[in-house]
């Protein structure tokens, strides 16, 4: 066989080392599985800026059009630039990403026409069926009719689509910095801000797919380090960092203080429902903020709490009919947006509360701050399922607790809450603990850490 596709086949996207894991003609033959398992006769293609983007992307073109397919590349692109053209096209579409792994991996993010998700359950499983059987024996038959590969620019739609969406236009002059990492943010911010009353001042905007200054996860406190400090130096207003795909946005304040995606999540949840008169569905991951869904609830809404993951989310905002959806982890997803992920979009919700009002960053977040978070602690365990079951029989009976296992394990109480989910691609539990001050979510996430460490 070609390659180890369990190793690269994860649970919503292919992702793996160049050319060691996967390559061209690999990446050829995925194109013949999309093809194959979409069943459409189009489809639309991006890459961001890593060195090996073009040439993968294209293999998957070539792949895709020898079955008959006509293939629009769309170039470089951000990923929700991407379920742009897929949901404005109404067409199944493939990003060529690694987000915010290093220099040496690539990877494809699959979706179907309306920007619906591709994963382990809806067609990806199928597609590494295929691409295995054909890396065996060879590649499938071509098609009497191969389709054709034609290129469209999506870019000056995409921001105009953005800003359609957001009020920006009575927005006080705001100073921000932004910070796009080497990755693709410094190809879409420039067109999505053009003639919006910002001083923008630009951060590491170079397309660099070796991430030269540091690693475009801003997730990582060590990656916003230049940006916090360049916020204060400027008087700047704010500061905004995306990760390598630009799908992702994290936010500073005045004083370069990280605001959780948790307050992001309730501010921007604020916005949506006042826009949608005060009613709708709000979706949020299991280890957001309790401020969140009071939030939501405090402005008319209704919250649902889901498991961790985009697959996960998207599908809910589906069925529910959810106006809005946000994570931990910085995906911030939008009706409007075909339910799709898009930090761009949530930024301009940012601009747009911060420019309405007089107030400092600090202050208009304070509202959706309530509470002491630990943050994701990650911790290297030998036997996931015997430590979980540990935490289990510790606090199982215990009075006033109660446990769900909806993702993982979530333990919670009346001043506090902490969940504790498996990795499933590394041997790690990941804690979250949250309570209604500093010192109670200190001494609960120092009980479940001894637990998890044995």
């Amino acid at each position: 066989m070609a390659a180890d596709l369990s190793q690269i086949v994860k649970a919503y996207d292919v992702r793996g080392v160049v050319p060691d894991q996967w390559d061209e003609p690999l990446a050829e033959l995925f194109g013949a599985a999309f093809a194959q398992v979409t069943g459409a006769g189009a489809i639309v293609i991006g890459h961001d800026m890593r060195p090996s983007s073009p040439g993968l992307s294209r293999a998957f073109a070539r792949g895709a059009a020898a079955r008959g397919v006509d293939v629009t590349e769309i170039g470089l692109c951000s990923t929700d630039q991407l379920y742009y053209a897929s949901g404005s096209l109404d067409l199944p579409g493939a990003m060529f990403t690694a987000s915010h792994n290093p220099a040496q991996y690539n990877g494809i993010k699959m979706c179907r026409a309306g920007a619906a998700p591709v994963g382990q359950d809806t067609g990806l499983a199928d597609i590494r069926e295929l691409v295995e059987s054909w890396a065996d024996s060879g590649a499938p038959e071509p098609a009497a009719t191969p389709g054709t590969i034609t290129q469209q620019d999506t870019l000056e739609d995409y921001a105009a689509h953005l800003r359609g969406l957001v009020d920006l236009t009575s927005i006080r002059p705001l100073k921000v910095v932004v910070d796009a990492g080497n990755g693709m943010g410094g190809h879409t911010v420039p067109t999505v801000f053009a003639g919006l009353p910002l001083d923008l001042v630009p951060m590491y905007f170079e397309l660099d797919g070796t991430f030269p200054n540091h690693e475009a996860n801003p997730l990582d406190p060590a990656n916003i380090v230049d940006l916090q400090k360049r916020v204060r130096e400027e008087g700047a207003d704010l500061g905004i960092a995306f990760d390598g795909d630009a799908d992702r946005c994290f936010v500073v304040d005045e004083r370069g203080g990280p605001v959780s995606p948790s307050a992001i999540t309730a501010l921007v949840a604020s916005r949506e429902l006042a826009k949608h008169g005060g009613k709708g569905t709000v979706i949020h991951n299991l280890i957001t903020s309790w401020s969140v869904p009071e939030v939501v609830r405090e402005n008319g809404g209704t919250p649902v709490r889901t498991r961790v993951g985009h697959s996960f989310i998207k599908a809910e905002m589906a069925s529910s009919g959810a106006i809005f959806g946000g994570e931990h982890s910085a995906h911030y997803y939008f009706a409007d947006f075909w339910n799709a992920d898009t930090g761009m979009l949530a930024a301009l919700h940012v601009l747009a509360a911060l420019g309405g009002q007089d107030g400092p960053l600090s202050g208009l977040v304070a509202e959706y701050d309530r509470y002491a978070g630990s943050g994701e602690i990650n911790s290297t365990v030998d036997d996931q399922a015997a430590r979980l079951a540990a935490i289990k029989a510790t606090y199982e009976g215990r009075d006033g607790v109660t446990l769900d296992e909806l993702d993982g394990l979530t333990v919670t109480s009346a001043d506090w809450w902490f969940n504790v989910r498996a990795s499933n691609t590394e041997p790690l539990l990941r804690l979250n603990a949250e309570a209604r001050d500093e010192a109670t979510m200190a001494k609960v996430r120092d009980e479940a850490l001894a637990i998890i460490r044995g």
